[in-house]
């Protein structure tokens, strides 16, 4: 059995996926709006049921594998999100993060607050040298959050993608260790 991973913030609460969690995630996950930039065109309740299964034996920080997180709210105990973390094959000393947020929850910081947990958890636990996302140069959502958790866009893929019959451009954006404890401590 792996130990489940918790995380707190001081709106949230980031934690491994249960099966209850099944429902309000696939109730977020099927909405357009949030399907857009993401892989899937649908998510069914057998598709979060799915997602959730395959997360059971997910250890943290083992390379080649993606931990999903759920963003719980503290006060509530609702599902409202969750965060990806794909332990990267290739560069171990890295990892890339994604987010999915509920639209009624979006615009309110919760996911600069739940991102920032994340970047404090890899870089202080788990010792990360390095954290990139990957965004759709349409989501400027994305590119914002990612701006202001001080991430800094290193590259542009330009056509580069063929996502959902037509050909897309991703964005890069990094964070090192040290430009993280820098902003950290200056402010």
């Amino acid at each position: 059995m792996v130990e489940p991973l918790v995380l707190r913030s001081p709106r949230l609460i980031l934690r491994s996926l249960r099966l209850e969690d099944s429902e309000p995630i696939a109730a977020y996950r099927s909405l357009p709006a949030v399907a857009r930039f993401q892989s899937w065109d649908s998510f069914e309740p057998a598709d979060a049921v799915r997602l959730v299964t395959s997360q059971a034996a997910v250890v943290p920080d083992t390379p080649g594998t993606w931990l999903q997180l759920a963003l719980v709210l503290s006060e509530s105990a609702t599902v409202i999100g969750d965060c990806g973390i794909h332990f990267l094959e290739d560069a171990p000393r890295q990892i890339e993060l994604g987010i999915t947020l509920a639209p009624t929850y979006q615009g309110r910081g919760l996911a600069t607050e739940a991102l920032g947990t994340v970047l404090e958890y890899a870089f202080d636990r788990l010792g990360k040298h390095r954290v990139i996302a990957v965004t759709d140069v349409e989501n400027q959502a994305a590119a914002s959050l990612f701006r202001r958790l001080g991430f800094r866009q290193e590259a542009r893929f330009v056509e580069h993608v063929w996502f959902k019959e037509a050909w897309g451009s991703e964005d890069v954006f990094a964070l090192l260790r040290r430009e993280w404890q820098a902003r950290r401590n200056s402010g």
